[in-house]
Order: C-alpha cells, then structure tokens, then sequence
C-alpha cells in the first residue's frame, strides 16, 4: 500500500506560478511512477505529467509551463507550474503506480493522494 499527500494548492492570478507537492510513504520510492491528473469541474479526470526514474511525460496543453521533478531523499514528487491559465483550474491528484507500462492512462494507477485545488483567475 502506498499513502500519498499532496500540498500546495491555491489560488493565483493568470501568469502566476504554484508549485505542488506529494509526499509518497508505504514502498520503494525509486521503484514508483509518479503522476499529476488534473480534474476540473463538470470534466473527465485528465493526465497532467508523470515521472519514472528515466523519463518524463507530458500532456500537450501543459509542455512549457509546467515541469514534473522527484526529490528521492524526501520521497517526494512535484509539480512546478508557471505561466498559469484559467482553465488550468482544477482539483490536483497525485497517483502512483509501479507498471510503467502506460504513463498517462489514470487506471493504471493504484494508488491516489486526496487532491489539492488549484485556483487561477483571469
């Protein structure tokens, strides 16, 4: 089993920047992908970006803006965001998976943080 807690959520004007945190416990870290979905109000949980031990990916509406980063000492991924748009308003997840098969599918992901809002107005 593996608990994660994200932080760092709020609200910030378009332009600004928000860095989200999640502390992963229960396994390995090193043997996780890590992943930032994204679900806004009255829409579909979407992938954000997801990281292994080699690679990075990301979803197209956000390459440029925003960068996915582990911190291994303190079992932590994060998520930088900068340049930020309204529609980027949505509740944040953090997930984990070890099948690193499929990097933006949600369901491969076992394990959920509580989600962290992100607010961004115009």
């Amino acid at each position: 089993q593996v608990a994660l807690v994200e932080s760092g959520g709020g609200s910030v004007q378009a332009g600004g920047s928000l860095r989200l945190s999640c502390a992963a416990s229960g396994r390995t870290f090193s043997s996780l992908m890590m992943g930032w979905f994204r679900q806004a109000p009255g829409k579909e949980r979407e992938f954000v970006a997801s990281v292994t031990r080699i690679n990075t990916y990301y979803a197209d509406s956000v390459k440029g803006r925003i960068t996915i980063s582990r911190e291994y000492a303190k079992n932590t991924v994060y998520l930088q965001m900068n340049s930020l748009k309204p529609e980027d308003t949505a509740v944040y997840y953090c997930a984990a998976t070890t099948d690193w098969t499929l990097p933006k599918a949600s369901a491969r992901y076992p394990y959920w943080g509580q989600g962290t809002q992100v607010t961004v107005s115009s």
